[in-house]
């Protein structure tokens, strides 16, 4: 009788990035004007998830 093989351990899941919610882009305020005194609009925009830089998981350190 053949030995019986034991199930292969699972991965542990990828946690979500906090600040994207695993989506890896994040939505920013539209600001204009000059650098002194720049003044937001009610327009958004998407920008690159700088924490997880774009992959959704949660960085590990």
């Amino acid at each position: 009788m053949a030995a019986r093989k034991s199930p292969a351990p699972r991965k542990p899941r990828a946690k979500k990035c906090p600040d994207c919610k695993g989506v890896g882009e994040i939505t920013e305020t539209v600001r204009v004007g000059s650098a002194r005194k720049p003044r937001e609009t009610a327009d958004r925009q998407a920008a690159f998830c700088l924490t997880c830089f774009g992959t959704g998981t949660a960085p590990t350190d």
